[in-house]
């Protein structure tokens, strides 16, 4: 049996800090400290070569359990469907009308922020409901 590795999410995207920002807020995730000898972010691009400049930016979980985001800036836009998203783990535990309250009240929460509210998805026989979303650069993420 090998040991679990930890591991990272990467986004392609055209602006870094913007949508590790809005990250941070969907999923209470914190940015580091800027570079030692740097008093902010702003101070340490400016040293940095123009085509580095803003190239990427990261988050991490506060307690540590999550996952680091890493966003790296790409020059081509975003194609086509995601072919893996996150899943914001908000009604676990919980079935029906508690569920899908849960639910919409994250949506609320993260419409502000730049989020758009793709559909709800009601509970059927097989599958609870969620709510499939997109952050602020479209990338696909679900309510779940």
């Amino acid at each position: 049996m090998t040991s679990i590795k930890k591991f990272q999410v990467t986004f392609d995207c055209a602006e870094p800090e913007r949508l590790a920002r809005f990250w941070c807020e969907v999923l209470g995730y914190v940015a580091p400290a800027p570079p030692e000898g740097f008093a902010t972010w702003d101070d340490f691009n400016r040293t940095q070569p123009p085509e580095e400049r803003d190239a990427w930016f990261s988050c991490a979980d506060p307690s540590g359990a999550g996952p680091r985001l890493f966003f790296q800036r790409v020059p081509e836009g975003k194609a086509a469907k995601n072919r893996v998203h996150l899943d914001v783990r908000v009604g676990t535990g919980l079935v029906g009308a508690e569920r899908l309250a849960a639910l919409e009240a994250e949506c609320a929460r993260l419409l502000p922020l730049g989020a758009v509210h793709v559909q709800t998805l009601y509970a059927d026989d097989k599958n609870e409901s969620c709510i499939p979303m997109l952050d602020i650069e479209g990338n696909e993420f679900c309510i779940d």
